[in-house]
């Protein structure tokens, strides 16, 4: 006799030990011998003890979610000054081994692994036809069902409205939309309301028993879905009323990655955020559902937008007010914050380099930082040249500082829609135009331009495919009391000035952000050059997500 603590391995070694030779069962016996002397099965035998000892023990995880924590510790990093400490932190948590051991981590503590179902009862209740029901075992942990029902209006039968991809109930593949439910662990639900039977399921742990009607036409599982969307907007579904299950929502943030799993329904999708450990799909609203509360969004956004002061900065003009200029479909992303489909870019060697464009909020003095940028290394980097009707100085060349034109031909470029932007100053017209940004892409260079971020609508096409960096400055709270201060503001700013940099830059996150692919805090001209430099490495070597009719066009 063995006893239960005896190991796995030790007992297969003397179950060996103790077949003896029959002339009839040889090749079995040889086959059994080589099986169990296989060095895959002791790794095998091992791996179980490993298991059993660690069921014994029964350790609680201190965390459920170590990746988002990563990714948030990441997030604060990126966002604030890096010194030599902060960069290696930052190497180590985007190293793939890591983000393994941290999402191998979190699918054991929330145990996210599909447990040995126990068998089904012997006896069946003859109540309902055979042929006609289903009674359906699931296991679960404290994960949700994933699943959600409503009352038949006609009928009052109690249906499966929609099934949650990756949930208990998909994984089974027992569950299916509009299936009627009986019965939960033997109990009749027909006279209880939807939100009571909803309470019962998600109380439940361990085995579930539901007896359920199959629907009378049931159509194919749907593939999972390709569709990729970046939010635009921020959700909570705990403050969301109208969802239809708060605990089967999806909350995400603005640029958040979406896959859209299913849009069966037309006002609720299933989705998932790429990059989430949790591979259970949840609740999004839909486009349809989300328009109209955007709209009032935007225009809010907008008036707030226009009433900033414009001290810091040459007045400019966008060709957004041109009579009789068609607006671009692309253009309209700017003013309809809902989602946006993507998909995965990386250039390669024989496409012009991508275009990158500078926004900044008040006091970010990007000029100096692209010009400096460019300046180390003007054979990689070009800016566009600009127009000017100004007269040009002794030492000025033709189609290197300017490009110098009568004030004539310029009014007619701003009729013919020449020019991204275009201003006034000291009674002289300066802008850029579209064929200055093509002329340095051509040469296959990356071309850094600064613009007021309406300028987007122009150039936020498949051909430029602009890389969007928003700077803006570290503002410290004691900044005005500090007169020797390393930061890039300078001396003598008052208080108004300061509160008007920081308006400017959430307010120009909140209009713009959702077409920022990078947001650069500039502590100072120095530091600020390195990550600029870092980031535009970045671009040229690594995959991004860009609105899909980017990648259809290359």
């Amino acid at each position: 006799l063995i006893v239960s603590s005896t190991g796995l391995q030790h007992t297969l070694a003397l179950l060996t030990s103790q077949l003896h030779p029959d002339a009839k069962h040889k090749e079995d016996l040889v086959f059994l011998k080589d099986v169990f002397s296989e060095k895959s099965l002791a790794y095998l035998m091992k791996i179980h003890e490993k298991l059993r000892q660690y069921e014994r023990q029964s350790p609680t995880p201190v965390l459920h979610s170590a990746s988002c924590l990563a990714e948030d510790l990441a997030e604060e990093i990126q966002n604030g000054p890096m010194e030599g400490d902060e960069r290696e932190l930052l190497l180590l948590l985007s190293a793939p081994h890591l983000k393994a051991i941290l999402a191998a981590h979190d699918t054991v503590a929330q145990k996210n692994f599909d447990p040995v179902l126990p068998p089904l009862p012997d006896e069946v209740d003859d109540e309902l036809e055979e042929e006609s029901v289903k009674i359906v075992r699931l296991v679960k942990n404290k994960e949700p069902l994933g699943a959600t029902i409503r009352r038949d209006e006609v009928t009052g039968a109690v249906i499966v409205a929609r099934i949650m991809r990756g949930g208990a109930a998909d994984r089974s593949g027992l569950v299916h939309v509009g299936d009627e439910l009986r019965e939960v662990n033997g109990n009749l639900i027909i006279h209880k309301r939807p939100d009571e039977i909803s309470q019962i399921l998600s109380q439940s742990q361990g085995s579930i028993t539901l007896k359920i009607i199959p629907a009378v036409a049931e159509e194919d599982r749907l593939k999972e879905s390709k569709v990729y969307l970046r939010a635009l907007f921020d959700y909570t579904p705990f403050e969301d009323k109208a969802t239809p299950c708060q605990e089967a929502g999806l909350p995400f943030k603005r640029g958040d990655i979406l896959q859209v799993v299913s849009q069966d329904d037309a006002t609720w999708w299933q989705a998932k955020r790429v990059g989430d450990s949790n591979l259970r799909a949840a609740l999004i609203p839909s486009t349809q559902f989300q328009e109209r509360p955007c709209v009032g969004l935007i225009a809010n956004s907008t008036k707030l937008i226009s009433g900033l002061r414009r001290s810091f900065c040459l007045s400019r003009k966008d060709r957004q007010g041109s009579p009789g200029e068609p607006r671009t479909p692309d253009s309209a992303l700017l003013d309809f914050l809902i989602y946006e489909e993507v998909t995965r870019y990386q250039p390669r060697p024989s496409e012009r380099p991508r275009l990158v464009v500078l926004i900044g909020s008040l006091g970010a003095r990007i000029n100096e930082l692209k010009q400096k940028v460019i300046a180390e290394n003007p054979c990689h980097f070009g800016v566009a040249v600009p127009h000017t009707t100004r007269a040009k100085k002794s030492h000025e060349r033709e189609g290197v500082e300017y490009n110098f034109i009568t004030k004539q031909a310029f009014e007619a470029d701003i009729q013919s829609n020449i020019f991204i932007e275009y201003g006034e100053y000291k009674d002289h017209f300066y802008g850029t135009s579209l064929e200055a940004i093509r002329s340095v892409l051509d040469r296959n260079k990356i071309c850094l331009v600064d613009v007021q971020p309406e300028a987007l609508k122009i150039l936020w096409t498949a051909e430029f495919k602009p890389y969007v960096i928003f700077v803006k400055p570290r503002i410290h709270e004691s900044h005005c009391k500090r007169h020797g201060s390393s930061s890039s503001l300078s001396v003598g700013i008052t208080e108004e000035d300061l509160q008007e940099m920081r308006q400017s830059a959430v307010l120009m996150g909140e209009r713009y952000g959702h077409l920022v692919d990078r947001v650069l805090v500039k502590e100072d001209l120095a530091s600020a050059c390195v990550e600029l430099r870092d980031i535009l490495q970045r671009v040229e070597t690594e995959v991004h997500w860009v609105p899909i009719g980017w990648a259809r066009t290359t």
